[in-house]
């Protein structure tokens, strides 16, 4: 007996799966594997012209070619990028998740305002931070001259630039965090907390030992979502930057080799390569680390 009846009636689930497969092929598998053969091409984007295989030549232009001082330069910043993103972004989101999830009166008000920057998109972001950081008539320069007798040129700053950077992606990104953290808090049973008050736990013991260890899930998501768009970022980077003042990292010189480079298209192939690899080696590492805390209830 098929669940489907019988006749063209049995294929029509294939068929309707085939719709999303298709889509995926073409729009997402089939460009990434292009990507991967043209990184080992001299593919130009000039119409008509002739591709050759050039081996790992776009590969040792990565890493050992005039200016690959400035790509391991970026492959570090993009690495401390990371980093300080993944642990920030989500100690911040665990702890407005937590407060918030403390029933607190007007709480879906402060959940629409911690989660308003991410909707707000890169260009707005840019903008009102723009304005926030100027360095002649921002209100940050002056509360820092009115405490510290300091000024600073933010994102105009060889020193500090990236500093700022990293802040508005977290800022930007904080919010997302916290739902999902708060997705999390809100599915332990209460009942394991009113178990352990009867045992006379403290809430910072309740805390170490209930909910941590049952929100793991969501750490392993929030980690994962974190590595994957903190070393894929460009546009705050571009929006902000431009790259200038040490700000470059990998996904900024894959954009601007593809958009504002040479018309060779197999050396930015072989960068995204290279960077995928390196997103593929942080997300597998974090994966077996945060699962092996995981606990089912």
């Amino acid at each position: 007996m098929y669940p489907f009846g019988k006749g063209f009636k049995r294929y029509l689930p294939l068929l309707l799966l085939m719709i999303p497969l298709s889509l995926y092929v073409i729009f997402y598998f089939g460009p990434s594997m292009m990507t991967v053969i043209y990184s080992f091409t001299d593919i130009t984007n000039v119409p008509g012209s002739k591709l050759n295989f050039v081996g790992l030549d776009n590969y040792y232009d990565v890493f050992f070619s005039g200016n690959s001082g400035e790509r391991w330069d970026s492959i570090i910043r993009t690495v401390y990028f990371m980093v300080i993103v993944t642990i920030v972004q989500n100690g911040v989101g665990l702890l407005m998740a937590v407060v918030i999830n403390q029933k607190l009166k007007g709480d879906y008000f402060y959940r629409a305002v911690f989660f308003l920057p991410v909707v707000l998109g890169v260009s707005v972001v840019a903008l009102v931070w723009g304005l926030m950081f100027d360095p002649l008539s921002g209100p940050v320069n002056q509360l820092y001259d009115s405490l510290f007798g300091y000024k600073d040129m933010f994102f105009g700053s060889f020193t500090h630039a990236f500093g700022y950077i990293i802040f508005t992606q977290i800022w930007m990104y904080m919010g997302y965090s916290m739902l999902i953290f708060l997705a999390g808090l809100q599915s332990v049973p209460r009942d394991l907390y009113e178990a352990g008050y009867i045992d006379g736990t403290t809430k910072w013991q309740s805390f170490k030992n209930i909910t941590f260890p049952l929100i793991a899930p969501s750490f392993t998501i929030n980690i994962i979502l974190s590595i994957i768009g903190a070393m894929s970022t460009f546009d705050i980077i571009l929006a902000t930057t431009d790259g200038r003042f040490n700000t470059r990292t990998m996904a900024y010189d894959v954009y601007k080799e593809t958009f504002r480079g040479s018309l060779q298209m197999g050396l930015p192939s072989a960068l995204s390569v290279v960077q995928f690899l390196m997103i593929l080696v942080f997300v597998v590492f974090a994966v077996k680390q945060m699962r092996k805390r995981e606990v089912e209830y």
